[in-house]
């Protein structure tokens, strides 16, 4: 692809991996998709604590729907396939991830968030699965994972009913562990509080 799909930093307990996208959107492309995929394969042999995240208006707006539109038969179950791959790199990954999530956390982009392990939201952050009302349903293991968090009630509202969610709600609902002002800057200091003291997160 032609412009960066992440900017990747690693320090001595955490790789941090930013998503970037020139439009600020962090669209989940075909392309930005297999460069995640490889990065992680990468990252698995260097195991540290991830974190995923994007920037102050969009975490991920999830697949664009633009190159969804021109995808059919094998090409539509190539592209659900490599999603999954990917989610499930995230699930397997052997050290803790988490999402440092702020603004909106969209479609795909919510499906690569409940593949990590922990979820600290911004209070401004917006969570949504509003696929259903452009006729779509995602095939990257959210339709699994939503409802085995908050319940399938609630799930089928975000899936079928195109509810989207905020912060403090996320947080009632268990879809969020935390929210902080600065996520990222939450989960670092996490992090060095569990090297201190060698205790689980």
């Amino acid at each position: 692809m032609t412009e960066s799909a992440f900017h990747l930093e690693s320090t001595e307990t955490a790789h941090i991996l930013a998503l970037h996208s020139a439009d600020g959107t962090n669209r989940l492309t075909q392309a930005r998709v297999l460069a995640l995929s490889e990065v992680l394969r990468d990252l698995a042999g260097k195991p540290k604590v991830l974190i995923i995240r994007g920037n102050d208006r969009f975490f991920s707006a999830g697949a664009d729907l633009a190159e969804i539109a021109g995808l059919y038969g094998p090409s539509a179950y190539e592209f659900s396939r490599m999603g999954q791959e990917l989610m499930r790199q995230l699930d397997g990954f052997p050290a803790p991830v988490y999402a440092a999530i702020s603004g909106y956390c969209m479609g795909g982009g919510l499906d690569l968030a409940l593949a990590c392990r922990y979820r600290i939201a911004s209070p401004h952050a917006v969570f949504g699965h509003r696929g259903a009302a452009f006729g779509l349903i995602t095939g990257w293991g959210g339709t699994q994972r939503l409802p085995r968090l908050i319940g399938k009630g609630r799930a089928l509202a975000m899936f079928v009913g195109a509810e989207t969610v905020h912060a403090e709600l996320a947080l009632q609902i268990g879809l969020v562990g935390a929210i902080a002002e600065d996520p990222l800057t939450d989960v670092v200091s996490r992090i060095r509080a569990w090297s201190r003291t060698s205790q689980p997160l």
